[in-house]
């Protein structure tokens, strides 16, 4: 059976060792036990990879890994916490700590008394249509 979010030919990657509730490692370890990012990261940041595809990724961790691969493409910080099946805090946690690294870039959405900006408004309305 064939899931239409993945009819677009996109495989997600395997989720990091960490998620695997085998594991014996819990994901908030995987944060140092930090449960809130450096930073205000909002769930509907954007997030793209500042790497190139085919730098050498033997010295970080296998969730930056696929954190930095997963967003060659732009993607939320919900959908990489969705797609890589690590909770939402992890997440934040993470792309916040590789944005200072510089390892990812973060548009945080710009918000003017409370509401949303038009363009980003466009661009749901936009990945909507395209689905």
């Amino acid at each position: 059976m064939t899931n239409s979010w993945n009819s677009g030919g996109w495989e997600p990657p395997p989720p990091p060792a960490s998620s695997d509730p085998a594991s014996p490692v819990r994901p908030y370890a995987v944060t140092g036990g930090r449960t809130a990012p450096k930073v205000k990261l909002a769930m509907e940041a954007l997030v793209s990879s500042a790497t190139a595809e085919h730098r050498e990724f033997s010295h970080i961790t296998p969730e930056y890994k696929a954190i930095s691969q997963l967003c060659l493409q732009v993607r939320s910080v919900a959908e990489v916490s969705a797609l890589l099946r690590i909770p939402l805090g992890v997440v934040r946690v993470l792309i916040a700590d590789m944005a200072a690294e510089g390892l990812v870039r973060v548009h945080q959405p710009q918000l003017e008394a409370g509401r949303p900006d038009v363009n980003l408004l466009e661009r749901v309305l936009s990945g909507l249509r395209r689905l």
